[in-house]
């Protein structure tokens, strides 16, 4: 049978909890991340009756924990950037970041481990020690940080005021001073690759690898994404790079309390199997005939019973495609199979968690391995055939730097991400050695190569605890559409009011959030995709964030 689910909420100063009080509009939510957490915390803060409901038995979707031997394993996003997002989601329920999380500024940042270099570069929390930092590999590179990263504050501002808010549902929301002003310099930016815009800044691959990475936060390459994503480096680079105390789990934990504390009614081990709608006629207007709207969801529970719920709302903050194809009627769906034929689902990934005896000062927080050849990594993974790229690009996280909590006494903690090809086929991961081959052969690979980089020779004698995670336990566990990582690439066709929108074109009262819809992916999108459901609700069609608090 299906779980509800009762969260202690730490309830801030002047809060509210919601109620299920007769006569209020209802709304249901499936999918337990973190899109669909904030979703119904939003809609209950609203004054909705809100029922989310989640196929597994934990919260957090991508943003998972594991705990195993005295580890604990944050199974998905790892960078918390973007925090003023944060803060303004949090303002929205009437409390804070502060109040919420435990924040550390991590420095460095993170460390680079390059191909062929003698030792690896650390990128630091101060934006003028990394302009020292490029003085010091390239001569001039300092001043040229000064340029790029003052134009990617100038996009972010830009983006934060009047597109990752927006639901484009109103084409004034798009124009204004600010937007005229920078007209000329958007339509370059757009029409450029970001990898383009970095050689006309730096030349050293180092430091074009740095400028460029962000690009893989983005679910694509550097050589596809258009510059205009260049945004991305104000956030690592002037920004600076975060760690939640306790996790990422303890950041689902949070605004699942604050969910439960505006009235939400929370129910795991429950597996949504169809949105059910009504038809009605229309009778006046241009568009008479027959409309269709969502009446609620059916699911199942553990032992496969079957339940209905009834609501006036629906937020599907599943992935999109799942949603689309499986959940709602044929006749009904607005992104049918063959919309995504051409889509671009971004890349899959081999996940590596690893517990290890003894300490690894070789390794900060964050660790980005690049490959001499990029180029050919990317095309590895996107090209066709593709396949997995030896060795790889890869991404390494040891928590346990920062968060004693994170692993036993005297051991470390590893997540490591191996960008793969978004194909099933691949396989999935296990305990041990008990994944695909493919998966495994990858996870030795990337162990082998941190060892050989990093200077750890003796790593894989010392792991200890080894489970691996597959592309076909995204698409299992996750219903990830051909077992994407992270979600549909940001090309430039699936960007902004080319990616999906947030609600159905021909079900009324079918809302999406999450990584798959507008905005996009990342913890920061999820949360703003949230919030443009209450938007969409509300018909605020503004390109501005809401005022806090609702």
């Amino acid at each position: 049978m299906s779980h509800t689910l009762n969260v202690q909420a730490r309830v801030p100063i002047g809060g509210r909890r919601g109620n299920n009080q007769a006569g209020r509009a209802s709304a249901t939510v499936i999918g337990g991340g973190i899109a669909g957490l904030a979703t119904a915390a939003l809609l209950g803060r609203e004054g909705y009756a809100v029922t989310l409901l989640e196929a597994s038995d934990q919260l957090g979707g991508r943003a998972g924990t594991w705990e195993a031997d005295g580890y604990r394993f944050d199974t998905g996003p790892s960078w918390y950037l973007m925090p003023e997002v944060f803060d303004h989601f949090f303002r929205l329920l009437g409390t804070s970041s502060a109040e919420q999380l435990e924040l550390q500024r991590l420095d460095p940042g993170y460390r680079v481990f390059a191909e062929g270099s003698e030792s690896p570069i650390d990128v630091v929390a101060d934006f003028e020690g990394n302009v020292a930092l490029f003085d010091s590999i390239e001569a001039g590179a300092g001043e040229a940080l000064r340029r790029y990263v003052a134009s990617a504050s100038d996009a972010y501002e830009l983006a934060i005021g009047r597109f990752l808010y927006n639901t484009f549902d109103d084409p004034r929301s798009l124009i204004g001073v600010d937007v005229l002003r920078r007209g000329p310099a958007i339509a370059r930016l757009g029409t450029r690759s970001l990898s383009d815009l970095i050689e006309t800044h730096v030349s050293d691959p180092r430091l074009q690898q740095v400028l460029g990475y962000p690009a893989v936060f983005l679910g694509s390459s550097p050589f596809e994404v258009p510059s205009l994503y260049h945004l991305m480096s104000h956030l690592d680079l002037a920004d600076g790079v975060y760690y939640p105390l306790g996790g990422f789990s303890t950041v689902i934990e949070r605004i699942a309390a604050l969910a439960v504390a505006e009235g939400v009614e929370v129910r795991t081990g429950a597996r949504v199997t169809e949105i059910t709608t009504a038809a009605r006629p229309r009778r006046f207007g241009r568009a008479r005939g027959v409309a269709h709207r969502a009446t609620g969801v059916s699911y199942t529970d553990a032992s496969g019973a079957v339940h209905s719920v009834e609501s006036d709302v629906v937020v599907s903050a599943a992935d999109l495609h799942f949603t689309e194809t499986q959940l709602v009627p044929e006749g009904l769906r607005s992104y049918p199979e063959e919309w995504w034929d051409e889509r671009n689902p971004g890349p899959g990934a081999v996940l590596v968690m690893l517990g290890v005896r003894g300490s690894l000062p070789e390794l900060s927080h964050h660790n980005l391995f690049f490959t001499e050849n990029w180029a050919d990594n990317f095309s590895a993974i996107y090209g066709t055939p593709s396949f997995i790229p030896e060795p790889a690009s890869i991404y390494v996280c040891r928590p346990s730097a920062t968060d004693g909590s994170a692993a036993p006494v005297d051991h470390e903690n590893l997540f490591v991400l191996v960008p793969v090809p978004a194909d099933p086929g691949i396989g999935a991961g296990g305990l041990g050695r008990g994944g695909a081959a493919q998966v495994e052969r990858a996870a030795d690979a990337a162990i082998q190569q941190i060892a050989s980089w990093a200077g750890i020779p003796d790593l894989a004698q010392r792991i200890v605890l080894r489970r691996t995670v597959g592309p076909a336990d995204f698409a299992t566990d996750l219903n990830a559409w051909r077992g994407g990582a992270l979600g549909p690439a940001h090309t430039l066709r699936q960007s902004a009011f080319f990616r999906g929108r947030n609600a159905s074109s021909r079900i009324d009262g079918l809302l999406y959030a999450g990584g798959s819809t507008i905005p996009g992916i990342g913890l920061p999108m999820c949360l703003i995709s949230a919030e443009l459901v209450v938007k969409k609700l509300r018909g605020e069609r503004s390109g501005s964030p809401l005022k806090a608090p609702l």
